[in-house]
């Protein structure tokens, strides 16, 4: 076995000796023969953004390499809201490299992730997974780029309080067990993901800790490596998933919504993004933040909030979007600065020499540690549509490096202080606002709607119909309307607690 598919978590991959990019229908066929596998179930994306499932019983070889090649018929119009019923049939058909083992199933299973085809066997323009990859295929064929992305995916574990080893509210951050009660929930469905094809860079405890007569609420976090953006929301939908069938598990309510208590950390889902050339990192040149990285922060700065429409679409994600809670409410950016939108997190330029420091008679280390520069977009949470949010973000990189005044905003937008401070109050009166409701969100994509229609890549249908579910939450005034009324909001967090 080579040592890269030793390496690798998912069983299948290490069982054919192969990255799960080369999978084949044969490699598939070949693990379900050889395994004693019983089932497989497709996984395809609905219109609500969650993970849907058709289940087959493998009963012959022809039966399962039929499934494998041609997929299976669906009914597009109970998928998604445009699609009408006189004729909605769709194909899924699974793309191979995302193939895993079911950690859940009562019986030997593997599932794979598919494709919307429409009756004349092409792709469904309409659909999440196929705007993303219109998005990622425009970048490259316009400038031979590939956008790649992580999500940091942030959620509540909700349960009967434990009152040995109390935590302090909002100082739960990379809290240790005991005082970590979860930890060994998050050690486990980081093991399932990576096992599922997840790339994870690390898991914590996060600030939030909410604790009441009966309940405890535990924040934490697992953070994804960059991969590429198409593989990275694939990973995301599937890691929440796994989590919230490990919440089931444990008898536990587990939630990625983004707010369940005013005056508490709520929950987001940053996304650091880079851009790469072949294999050099273009958002860096010898170590340093270059400016084709502003111009694609521009891009972000400039259509940031028509995004909120993908990444903030419940209104919960706007009783988030608050001073003082580490979470964005202008559009503005900054080094290492948690009050902006867009942060350009610490970097490794002297890593060579740190580790060398940290440990006698260490070698300095010879790794190129600028590939691992990212710029993170903070506003997005557990509500977004994430193949739509990733694909938003791709058209914005493509937008910002078009822009002829690319430059001047990112100059004009960066801030170096902590905008909610008192004493910057003016700096921030005196930067654009993110939208404040879903009813703004949508106004904004319906400014912004040509930018995401070009080159085909957003369907005007599937902007209608994100503005039309936006504005269905008639939530105009959001603040005003539910100012000091606890038990108002209290009935608004049950209703989207799953979001």
């Amino acid at each position: 076995m080579s040592q890269a598919a030793n390496l690798n978590a998912n069983t299948i991959a290490r069982y054919l000796d192969k990255a799960p990019a080369d999978f084949t229908k044969a490699d598939i066929i070949k693990f379900v023969e050889e395994n004693g596998i019983a089932a497989v179930n497709f996984r395809h994306l609905g219109g609500d953004g969650r993970l849907k499932t058709l289940n087959f019983i493998v009963n012959s070889r022809e039966q399962l390499d039929q499934i494998l090649s041609a997929g299976e018929r669906v009914d597009g119009s109970s998928l998604f809201s445009y699609i009408d019923s006189a004729s909605s049939d769709l194909y899924v058909v699974p793309r191979y490299r995302t193939a895993f083992v079911n950690p859940f199933a009562t019986i030997p299973s593997i599932d794979i992730l598919g494709t919307y085809f429409t009756k004349e066997g092409e792709r469904l323009a309409s659909s999440p997974e196929n705007i993303l990859k219109k998005a990622q295929d425009n970048l490259k064929e316009k400038a031979g780029l590939r956008f790649e992305a992580m999500g940091e995916l942030e959620y509540y574990v909700i349960a009967p309080r434990q009152h040995l080893y109390p935590t302090v509210a909002q100082k739960g951050y990379q809290e240790s067990a005991p005082f970590c009660k979860w930890e060994t929930l998050r050690y486990e469905a980081m093991n399932l993901i990576a096992q599922a094809g997840g790339k994870i860079k690390y898991g914590h405890s996060e600030v939030g800790h909410i604790s009441s007569d009966d309940h405890e609420m535990e924040q934490n976090e697992i953070e994804f490596s960059p991969v590429d953006v198409e593989d990275a929301a694939d990973q995301l939908v599937v890691a929440k998933w796994i989590l919230r069938m490990l919440g089931r598990r444990n008898n536990v309510t587990l939630t990625f919504a983004p707010k369940i208590l005013v005056g508490h950390a709520g929950s987001g889902m940053h996304v650091h993004t880079r851009v790469m050339k072949g294999d050099k990192n273009m958002l860096v040149d010898d170590g340093k933040l270059n400016d084709f990285a502003r111009r694609v922060i521009a891009g972000y700065l400039k259509l940031a909030p028509s995004l909120t429409a993908f990444g903030n679409t419940i209104p919960l994600s706007f009783l988030r979007l608050v001073p003082h809670q580490e979470a964005p409410t202008n559009v503005c950016w900054g080094d290492r600065n948690r009050s902006g939108l867009v942060r350009v997190p610490l970097g490794w330029l002297h890593a060579k020499d740190m580790a060398a420091d940290a440990n006698l008679d260490e070698a300095v280390s010879s790794c190129n540690f600028s590939n691992n520069q990212t710029v993170e977009f903070r506003s997005p949470d557990g509500s977004a549509n994430i193949h739509l949010l990733m694909a938003g973000l791709a058209v914005a990189v493509q937008h910002g490096l078009e822009m002829e005044n690319a430059l001047d905003l990112a100059k004009k937008l960066y801030v170096d202080v902590n905008i909610f401070a008192s004493s910057n109050k003016d700096i921030q009166s005196a930067l654009p606002q993110l939208p404040t409701s879903c009813w703004d969100a949508a106004d904004c994509l319906l400014e912004d709607r040509a930018v995401y229609e070009k080159d085909g890549i957003f369907p005007a249908s599937v902007i209608d119909g994100l503005v039309k579910i936006l504005k269905h939450h008639e939530d105009k005034d959001l603040s005003e309307r539910f100012y000091g009324k606890g038990d108002e909001i209290q009935k608004m967090v049950d209703d989207y607690i799953h979001i």
